[in-house]
């Protein structure tokens, strides 16, 4: 992964604030997904509700690296402005 200390602060804020809408929007798509595994499924639909939960799972934890990334960036944004 490149160093995102190079991107500039206000790249950096637009992308924290675009990470935060889709943490929203993955956690309505949980919650429905944890919603229609609750309900009697067979065959296909129950295999395509979990495909579903799986997906959004897995975009949630790369949806949180990007924001771990993007806050540090932020910290040293911060850290460099502060020694200027």
């Amino acid at each position: 992964m490149e160093d995102s200390s190079k991107l500039p602060a206000d790249i950096v804020a637009k992308l924290r604030r675009l990470a935060h809408d889709l943490s929203n929007s993955l956690e309505t798509i949980l919650q429905a997904s944890y919603l229609l595994g609750q309900a009697e499924m067979e065959g296909n639909r129950k295999k395509w509700a979990q495909m579903i939960e799986a997906g959004a799972r897995d975009a949630a934890g790369i949806n949180r690296e990007i924001r771990e990334v993007l806050k540090a960036s932020s910290l040293k944004n911060r850290q460099s402005d502060a020694k200027d």
